[in-house]
């Protein structure tokens, strides 16, 4: 059932890999809320994706931009406002990769050029496309950013490896730079810390599926599901939360304020 959450609002959302990913389901979701909206991905991998399906079910344009590239994402900014025909409400960042968790590099052993990749990529785009949107005006004042996050960034989860790093740069970003955006711009930047997704990336780390279980044993209300995510992503784009910003906010059903259930003590 569709509320109309997002009628008239326009966007942009990175990261739409395939069926599985939070990305797809937000897009599928925006759309049927009545948003317009440009998707992006890196050209690499929208090569190995479905996107073009995405964008014939939402009726979108895909414009190539790599998150890390400041060019890139000047067109992406610039053509996406022509596009839609407007200012922008709502920017979705659904962007993340090690090169170091792809080859198997223990966190005490990584390859610090694989390490600098996946900071880019993984946090220090987020700065770039929150940079880009504010030099260009780009966003319509009470716009809605977000941008996905784990909270590895908080506590320690050993096979996550520089990914925990790179996520607690991405949370500091949105409240740095939230800060400045509100000030200035009236725009909203808050990160969404999901539960473990079996997602493409999120299925990629060592151990994902013992995880996944256990978290489920640990959250009061059970794993988030992604299109569980796709949902609370589209109320922060809508005007119902309007003050809300700088924020981190755990959608995990339970987990991060959780010490031990249970499940999990009569398990071990």
């Amino acid at each position: 059932m569709s509320y109309n959450l997002l009628k008239g609002k326009r966007g942009i959302i990175f990261g739409a890999l395939d069926e599985n990913s939070i990305a797809w389901k937000t897009a599928q979701l925006a759309h049927e809320e009545g948003a317009t909206f440009v998707l992006t991905n890196a050209p690499v991998a929208m090569r190995m994706g479905q996107i073009n399906k995405l964008a014939e079910q939402t009726g979108s344009q895909i414009i190539p931009a790599d998150a890390t590239n400041l060019e890139d994402l000047e067109k992406l900014i610039t053509e996406s406002v022509e596009i839609l025909g407007g200012k922008l409400d709502f920017v979705l960042h659904s962007i993340g990769m090690s090169v170091n968790v792809r080859k198997g590099n223990h966190y005490t052993d990584q390859n610090y050029n694989y390490t600098e990749k996946g900071w880019d990529v993984s946090a220090l785009s987020f700065h770039k496309v929150l940079q880009t949107l504010h030099k260009n005006d780009a966003m319509n004042e009470w716009g809605s950013i977000v941008a996905l996050t784990y909270m590895a960034a908080q506590r320690t989860f050993p096979d996550y490896n520089d990914m925990a790093d790179n996520k607690a740069y991405l949370e500091s970003i949105a409240r740095s730079f939230g800060y400045f955006f509100g000030k200035e711009k009236k725009v909203r930047v808050n990160t969404i810390s999901q539960s473990p997704t079996p997602t493409t990336a999120g299925s990629g780390v060592k151990g994902f599926e013992g995880f996944l279980s256990y978290a489920e044993k640990m959250s009061p209300l059970g794993n988030a599901t992604a299109q569980d995510c796709a949902e609370y992503t589209v109320t922060l784009f809508s005007d119902y939360t309007k003050k809300v910003t700088m924020q981190n906010l755990f959608h995990d059903g339970g987990f991060s304020n959780t010490g031990v259930s249970q499940e999990v003590i009569e398990k071990f």
